[in-house]
């Protein structure tokens, strides 16, 4: 073999050649894009590369081209180390999130199966079980944040899966493979499938659900504590002033989970197959058989240590990434995991997702030299009154389902309130105003900081990449068991996203 076609075989390894041929023609593209028809355009081109990547993230793991992509956006100047250096740094809480939250879950594994699987052997309704996926996962994202309650689900998902997946290979212990479907028994490839279309449907209820109670709440996504902040609101405040709007979306949200499960839409309705529950009914009951002293102290253990991490969360007695590092000290320390080989296991879920995360901030530290979206937020400043509160939420919502939700939010909450400067000072103190017209533009401020919120939660559910905690799940280890591609998820979140974004539309129309 030739030293060229031996790099050419490295060069993003397994992936389909006609993929490999597709990532060199955007890098060659770009150079000549940048000189013909300038930053701009060559920025917006960019976006739709690197969206690219994620979509294929089942073909390549969408790190390496998308790294390749970043590499290149700074080599042809089109942003700076630096740039990329301070949108990393803006969101550091969030990677501290995901290195210490997500290992923390992995800690918890035992006693969330342990609790899931009686669940979900318990209610044998199907819309129930998804109500309450998406119930609960609304409830927690108001409290909690969103990546947590999706890494809590995801890894209640994986272990239901492997349940079922291991007991239906026909390999030894040492030829298992998770991932490999060579040794699954004929009789149960049917089975398996169902399973997955199940599995796939509760975690797109519970995703969604994130969404939904993120949205309502100062705590529940990164971007609300940057409005909040802006407009000096406090819990209450936030909640009350957004109430109008998010908890239509909320109630609506809830009453598509139903819909979508009853009459079997868009790929909802899989049921749980009864080879499948049968094993997970037999395994509840041989996991209490088997259960010794030492394991009921775990279980104990992780009882108690799961309601400190909920206080924690929901009191935010420190950064999200702090209280993680806490909960992995302490569930290490009191259950025996004392290896650092098994310590290291915890972080190999979260660490590539983390590292993706970083260069899909080197893209958007590309939108932010570029200006990309300063043209449709000096449209929407333009105009007045309701009209401007619907545009406001329309292009918060387009411009997340394609970039980031909290870049989004962050660069229209600073250029309105920026454009607003002169009633900041009346913020929390409305009797500060003097005249009705300042009046009038603190309320209109308000309204606008609301449309921001709802723009920036409801419609980035479209896609994977609108949300950090939808993107998560796409690129986690979960995904390609479940057959969760880019193009999956888009297809079970577009009923959800529709309704929501209709839903929100109107609320601001006529309910702000």
């Amino acid at each position: 073999m030739s030293m060229g076609l031996a790099l050419s075989k490295n060069f993003l390894g397994e992936a389909p050649k006609w993929y490999k041929l597709t990532i060199v023609a955007f890098l060659v593209l770009n150079p000549i894009l940048l000189f013909v028809v300038g930053p701009f355009v060559t920025g917006w081109v960019i976006i739709i590369e690197f969206i690219f990547t994620l979509a294929m993230a089942l073909k390549c793991y969408p790190l390496p081209p998308a790294g390749l992509l970043a590499i290149e956006c700074v080599i042809l100047g089109m942003t700076s180390p630096e740039t990329v250096y301070h949108e990393t740094a803006a969101n550091f809480p969030v990677i501290m999130l995901l290195m210490f939250m997500v290992a923390g879950i992995y800690f918890m594994q035992e006693g969330l199966l342990f609790l899931f699987t009686k669940i979900l052997v318990g209610v044998k309704s199907k819309i129930l079980l998804s109500l309450l996926f998406c119930f609960l996962g609304a409830f927690l994202s108001a409290f909690l944040d969103a990546l947590t309650v999706t890494a809590v689900i995801i890894a209640v998902a994986y272990g239901f899966y492997g349940i079922f997946h291991k007991y239906t290979s026909t390999h030894t212990v040492e030829e298992y493979n998770i991932g490999n479907d060579d040794g699954v028994n004929h009789s149960f490839r049917e089975d398996l499938d169902h399973f997955r279309a199940f599995l796939r449907n509760l975690m797109m209820h519970g995703a969604v659900g994130t969404a939904l109670g993120g949205a309502t709440t100062l705590v529940g996504e990164p971007q609300n504590l940057i409005i909040g902040e802006k407009l000096h609101w406090h819990f209450s405040d936030f909640f009350l002033h957004c109430a109008p709007v998010s908890i239509p979306v909320l109630f609506m949200g809830l009453l598509t989970c139903v819909l979508l499960e009853k009459f079997k839409i868009m790929g909802y309705g899989a049921h749980l197959p009864a080879p499948v529950r049968k094993v997970l009914e037999d395994r509840v009951k041989e996991d209490i058989a088997n259960m010794d002293a030492q394991g009921k102290a775990r279980l104990l253990v992780k009882a108690i240590i799961g309601v400190l991490l909920i206080a924690a969360l929901a009191l935010h007695i420190a950064e999200v990434g702090v209280i993680g590092l806490m909960i992995i000290v302490l569930l290490t320390a009191f259950t025996g995991v004392i290896s650092e080989h098994q310590i290291g296991h915890a972080f190999e879920e979260a660490l590539p997702f983390t590292a993706l995360l970083v260069v899909f901030f080197a893209i958007v530290a590309v939108i932010h030299d570029q200006h990309l979206f300063q043209p449709v937020i000096n449209y929407v400043l333009s105009m007045k009154g309701q009209g401007q509160l619907v545009a406001y939420y329309i292009a918060n919502g387009v411009l997340s389902a394609i970039s980031d939700n909290v870049f989004v939010a962050t660069v229209y909450i600073n250029e309105t309130a920026t454009h607003f400067k002169d009633i900041i000072p009346m913020l929390g103190h409305p009797e500060a105003a003097h005249t009705a017209e300042e009046l009038l533009h603190l309320e209109q401020f308000q309204k606008l900081a609301v449309a921001i919120n709802m723009g920036t939660n409801i419609p980035s559910v479209a896609t994977p990449n609108g949300q950090a905690a939808f993107l998560f799940l796409l690129t986690s280890a979960l995904a390609p068991l479940i057959r969760l591609s880019y193009m999956e998820m888009v297809k079970l979140a577009f009923p959800y996203a529709v309704v929501m974004s209709v839903s929100g539309y109107l609320g601001v129309l006529y309910l702000l």
